[in-house]
C-alpha cells in the first residue's frame, strides 16, 4: 500500500513542462540541442531530468560522451509522456475551438520543393481569410514534416503523395507536370521534347537524398543510379534553387516541377525549357493533417487558399 501511494505521488508531481523536456532529449539526444528546442537553458533541462528520474526510481538516459542514449526501461514510459503531450494539446485546442477556430495559431510545414513557390501565394490568402489567426510556417524534408505532425509540432503538412501513415487525412491540391531545365543554347533546344532515356548522355543535376523530389526523378529512368552513371551530380542538402543557377553556369541539366519554372531574376534568354514526351512525369501535391485536429474550418482556409489549377511556372 505504501509503495502504491509513493508511485501516487511521483506520477502527482511531474508536469507538463517536464515530460517536455523528457521528450525533447529522447528526441535530440543531446541536452544542449534539446534546451533550445524547449527554449530553456541547458541546466534548467538537465534539473528537470534528474528530477524525473529521482521520481520514478530508474535511469532515463544514458549519459555519453558525445550524445544521450534512452535507455530500455525508459522507451514505454517516454511513449506514453508522449501521449500525454498530444492529448494535453488536444484538449487545449479542443477548449479554442469552441471559441473561435480562427482565432488560434495555425503551424503549417510544407517540403523544401513546394515551399518557396507556394507560400507566396498561399500566405497573403490565408491572412485575407484569415486575418486573426497567426500563422507559423515551416520548410523540411517529408520524414521530418511526418514526425512533427505526428507529434502535433504541426497542425498541417504539405507533401508530394503518395504518403503513407495511420489517423491521418490526406486532400489533392494540385497536380504539376515535370520539365527539363537546359542552357539556352544546348543542343536539345531543336526538340520539342525529351525522352526520359536522354537524360542518361548528359550531366544531370540531382538535389542529393531526403528530397522526395530526387526520387521521383530517379523513377524517371530506372537507369539512372548514382553508382552507374558518371555523369550524375548530386546536390547534397541543396534546393532547386542552387539547381536552377548551376545550369544558368552551363554545368548541366535539371529537372523542375512547372511551379519551380519561373526564371528568379534571370534573363528570359539564359535558359530552354523542353517538356519530357508522353507520359509526362507529374506529382500531385496534398494537404495532410491529424484526423484528430478540432480545427477544421483552418483546415478549410489553407486549401482555399491554394489555386485550384495549381501553380504556374
Amino acid at each position: 500500500m505504501h509503495n502504491g501511494i509513493q508511485s501516487n505521488k511521483c506520477i502527482n508531481a511531474m508536469t507538463l513542462t517536464e515530460l517536455r523536456y523528457l521528450v525533447a532529449l529522447a528526441r535530440e539526444r543531446h541536452f544542449g540541442h534539446a534546451a533550445q528546442a524547449c527554449n530553456v537553458s541547458q541546466p534548467t533541462l538537465s534539473a528537470a531530468i534528474k528530477k524525473l528520474e529521482e521520481q520514478l526510481g530508474m535511469p532515463l538516459f544514458e549519459r555519453r560522451p558525445r550524445e544521450v542514449v534512452v535507455t530500455p526501461q525508459a522507451e514505454p514510459i517516454i511513449a506514453q509522456a508522449q501521449r500525454v503531450l498530444e492529448q494535453a494539446d488536444l484538449l487545449s485546442q479542443m477548449a479554442m475551438s469552441q471559441r473561435d477556430q480562427l482565432g488560434s495559431p495555425l503551424r503549417v510545414g510544407a517540403i523544401f520543393t513546394v515551399a518557396p513557390y507556394l507560400f507566396p501565394t498561399m500566405v497573403p490568402r490565408v491572412r485575407k481569410a484569415a486575418a486573426e489567426m497567426p500563422l507559423f510556417i515551416e520548410e523540411n524534408y517529408t520524414h521530418v514534416l511526418r514526425r512533427k505532425l505526428e507529434h502535433g509540432e504541426l497542425d498541417a503538412i504539405i507533401v508530394a503523395l503518395p504518403f503513407s501513415g495511420g489517423g491521418l487525412v490526406r486532400a489533392r491540391m494540385y497536380e504539376e507536370s515535370f520539365s527539363v531545365l537546359l542552357p539556352a543554347d544546348h543542343p536539345w533546344t531543336k526538340q520539342k521534347k525529351i525522352a526520359p532515356e536522354q537524360l542518361l548522355s548528359e550531366t544531370l543535376l540531382l538535389l542529393g537524398e531526403g528530397h522526395c523530389f530526387r526520387d521521383q526523378v530517379l523513377e524517371l529512368c530506372p537507369a539512372i543510379d548514382s553508382q552507374h552513371q558518371r555523369n550524375l551530380v548530386q546536390i547534397e542538402g541543396g534546393s532547386l534553387e542552387t539547381l536552377r543557377h548551376m545550369v544558368a553556369g552551363g554545368l548541366g541539366i535539371t529537372v523542375l516541377p512547372n511551379s519551380a519554372l519561373h526564371q528568379h531574376g534571370y534573363d528570359k534568354h539564359t535558359f530552354a525549357v523542353r517538356p519530357f514526351e508522353e507520359p509526362v512525369p507529374s506529382r500531385t501535391i496534398a494537404l495532410v493533417w491529424r484526423d484528430s485536429f478540432p480545427r477544421p474550418k483552418a483546415i478549410e482556409v489553407l486549401r482555399q487558399a491554394v489555386p485550384k489549377e495549381g501553380l504556374s511556372g
